[in-house]
């Protein structure tokens, strides 16, 4: 029995003695592929970033992050080793996510992210003071971030083909110098009341989205220029819609129009409206132009089509304004005038 203890003690010693040395070693292994895993990322990297300063371009007076068609799904923290940086152009490089360490480029003043995958906005981009223009058209962003009100310098917004963008914080009307926003084919059934209060608005694209009439404050953006609205549900135009003085470009093609309001023919800037496709209830047609030149510029849906279609309607419900007769009338037609009956009115 004496022998048998004596051998169970010393197989139990030698034991507890190995897995001693086979924890160590695991330990000393671990360690090391914890070492060779470091050197490895460190070593890639120093090879994203001399990747990343290969795409650095000067132009403009401007240090520029160009990469196109090339797979960049995220963006290494090295690239934090060029923070001067102050425009980044990445496009069609499947890039999933704008890391959150984008508030550190203090100089950027164009963020280019367009054509990719993206499905967030870090609320970091608030820190991007100096931004001037942030485009982010052909993602997959679902909501905007309020803390890009904080954008101060913003001046250009594009959000265009993200397909499920449907409203907008109220916050971004603070952004006092945006002029330009690109909505285009999204899921905006309204016309969000940020962009009603931004005072130097002057283009705007809502083209492609579910928006079914515009509001009645829709001419407090009084400095708009440009409103595309094609391929939407709109299904009739607010009187306010005659106060809009600046706007030279209206595009109301693909909707549900049955009529145009009388009140557009007051609107003297409008340059080019497209009425085309919609199923506007009076059907008009335009007189014969003198030249081949004349009837190449005339568009048939365009600023004539309105300006007849208006003339037809005033006729076809006999509600001729008081001022159009009279101003007919001293253009030397009298017998109009005192037969009572509607007058033909120039177009133009």
């Amino acid at each position: 029995m004496a022998e048998t203890a004596v051998c169970l003690g010393t197989f139990t010693a030698v034991k507890t003695l190995w897995e001693v040395r086979i924890h160590k070693i695991n330990e000393e292994l671990q360690k090391e592929k914890e070492f060779r895993q470091r050197l490895l990322l460190v070593w890639e990297e120093r090879a994203a970033l001399a990747k990343l300063k290969e795409k650095v371009i000067n132009e403009g007076g401007r240090a520029i992050l160009r990469i196109e068609e090339e797979e960049w799904k995220t963006l290494p923290s090295c690239l934090l080793k060029l923070i001067h940086l102050q425009e980044w152009q990445l496009h069609r490089t499947s890039l999933q996510k704008i890391p959150q360490f984008i508030g550190r480029f203090h100089s950027l003043v164009v963020l280019d992210l367009s054509r990719n995958s993206i499905e967030s906005v870090p609320k970091e981009i608030g820190q991007l003071t100096s931004l001037q223009e942030l485009l982010l058209s052909y993602n997959r962003i679902k909501s905007v971030p309020k803390e890009i009100s904080n954008c101060i310098s913003l001046e250009r917004l594009e959000l265009a083909v993200n397909r499920n963008i449907c409203d907008l914080p109220p916050q971004l009307s603070d952004l006092k110098k945006l002029s330009h926003i690109d909505l285009c084919m999204n899921q905006f059934t309204a016309i969000p009341s940020a962009l009603l209060n931004m005072p130097n608005l002057e283009w705007l694209d809502m083209g492609g989205n579910k928006l079914q009439e515009l509001p009645d404050a829709i001419d407090r953006m009084e400095n708009l220029h440009t409103l595309w609205l094609q391929r939407n549900e709109i299904n009739s135009l607010p009187e306010t819609i005659g106060n809009m003085k600046n706007l030279s470009t209206l595009v109301l093609s693909n909707n549900k129009l049955k009529n145009i309001p009388a009140c557009m023919k007051d609107m003297t800037n409008l340059r080019f409206v497209n009425f085309r496709d919609n199923p506007l209830e009076l059907e008009v047609t335009l007189p014969p132009c003198e030249n081949t030149d004349e009837e190449e510029q005339q568009e048939m849906f365009g600023i004539d089509f309105m300006h007849i279609y208006i003339q037809e309607s005033l006729k076809k419900t006999g509600n001729v304004p008081t001022s159009l007769i009279l101003t007919y009338c001293l253009s030397g037609n009298v017998e109009s005038c005192t037969s009572g009956s509607p007058p033909v009115m120039n177009p133009n």
